[in-house]
């Protein structure tokens, strides 16, 4: 009778122990969410629409595409000016054509009646603005970048192909003018708008292009002020001229 009395103690004894011991190996096996916030670090991240990194959005490398929603405020970093409103501006345009004031740094989608979406803009640099007319030939969301020879010429340490995405020049949005190397687009830096800093193309922050890339078609007209042209916002037709001609010189 005591022998059993004993083992049956010990059992008693062993089996929370056994327990303990099972609960503590399936915790370090399948060290889950919980777990993992435990220890004191992140669990992996859940799969999203685009698999289990489309929340890594940094790399332009990436092997899955990244979310074509625009979400960052980057409006916010901009000066009153350059943040994309409407206004009043009167040119002998039609409404939907896209006129750029390269000389105050604006970009203007006509909505007819004198009235038109005004976005701040980056343009050429010193030696790099030009003047004409083009088409929207295509557009892209997220584009690849393949920098130009000429401008591999003057800056042999760029990159020679750069995927789409957040970390690339071209931004969120890109719109081909015509057969040329000049682009409306996006850029992962805000801080160039309102500046004369790139070489021929129109950059607006990812924000303000997806809103222009959702308006203008392929086919839309794109005018390009030259740089010494005076701005016609708010400007009245004079009473001897009911319309003001605008002749920009066609450059393919």
């Amino acid at each position: 009778m005591m022998i059993s009395g004993i083992a049956s103690k010990r059992n008693s004894v062993a089996r929370p122990l056994m327990a303990f011991a099972a609960a503590l190996l399936l915790t370090v096996a399948l060290p889950g969410t919980a777990s993992a916030q435990r220890l004191g670090y992140a669990a992996a991240p859940q799969a999203g629409p685009f698999g289990a990194g489309d929340q890594v959005l940094s790399s332009p490398q990436q092997d899955t595409a990244p979310d074509a929603t625009v979400t960052d405020d980057e409006d916010a970093q901009l000066s009153d000016r350059l943040r994309r409103q409407v206004v009043a501006y009167n040119i002998n345009q039609p409404a939907g054509t896209i006129v750029i004031d390269t000389a105050n740094t604006y970009l203007y989608y006509l909505l007819g009646g004198g009235r038109a979406i005004r976005y701040g803009v980056g343009v050429g640099r010193e030696g790099f603005t030009w003047a004409g007319t083009q088409t929207i030939t295509r557009k892209a969301e997220w584009p690849d970048w393949h920098p130009p020879a000429q401008m591999i010429a003057r800056q042999p340490y760029l990159p020679r192909f750069m995927a789409g995405g957040p970390g690339n020049p071209l931004g969120a949005r890109a719109m081909y003018l015509g057969s040329t190397e000049y682009r409306i687009h996006g850029t992962n830096d805000p801080s160039t708008i309102g500046k004369f800093v790139s070489s021929g193309c129109i950059r607006l922050t990812n924000e303000d292009v997806a809103d222009l890339f959702s308006r203008a078609t392929v086919g839309t007209r794109v005018v390009v002020l030259p740089k010494s042209a005076p701005s016609l916002e708010t400007r009245k037709p004079r009473p001897e001229r009911q319309a003001m001609n605008i002749a920009v010189s066609s450059r393919d």
